[in-house]
């Protein structure tokens, strides 16, 4: 039961579910393009770890080993700058953009780290999405704060990160929430 509760939060906790969602909400934008865009992202941050894992270069979708946290990190970094230079480029509001910006940032951190850390991108994402609510919506960003403390424990209980790996992705997000 434990194991199960962990693994629904790591599912609901993964960052192509959640930061989308985030980004959207914070940016406050309406409308079906950037819905549609929020989505894309996600499928295309998803279809990538599951060709990986079906051409058997991955061993799970997790990306738990140093080659796969390099490939996922850098593709994940390009789509995000893209996002965002696109977004730019559309003028979306300044909220997605820096967004999207910042969420490279912290894979970017993931990316340097990867040789002493393994970065929980789960956890740092939570703690960012927490953190830019909670300036815009108080209590959704409370929600969200202790949902990130869940997403933590699951990672810790499902052995995917060590205590010092989520320490590390809240302490990403955390410095760039107030950039």
């Amino acid at each position: 039961m434990k194991r199960a509760i962990a693994h629904t939060f790591s599912l609901l906790g993964h960052p192509a579910l959640l930061m989308p969602l985030v980004v959207l909400a914070a940016a406050g934008t309406n409308g079906l393009l950037p819905v549609v865009a929020a989505g894309a992202v996600a499928a295309l941050v998803v279809g990538f770890s599951a060709v990986r894992v079906r051409t058997g270069r991955w061993r799970d979708s997790d990306a738990s080993a140093q080659h796969e946290r390099k490939e996922l990190n850098l593709f994940l970094t390009v789509l995000l700058l893209a996002a965002a230079a696109l977004a730019y480029w559309l003028g979306q509001p300044v909220q997605l953009v820096a967004g999207l910006a910042l969420s490279a940032a912290i894979v970017l951190a993931a990316l340097a780290l990867r040789h002493r850390l393994k970065l929980s991108l789960h956890v740092a994402f939570a703690v960012f999405g927490a953190g830019v609510l909670t300036a815009l919506a108080p209590a959704l960003g409370i929600v969200l704060a202790i949902f990130a403390a869940g997403v933590a424990w699951a990672r810790l209980e499902l052995q995917r990160h060590t205590r010092d790996d989520v320490v590390a992705g809240a302490l990403a997000a955390l410095i760039l929430t107030f950039v």
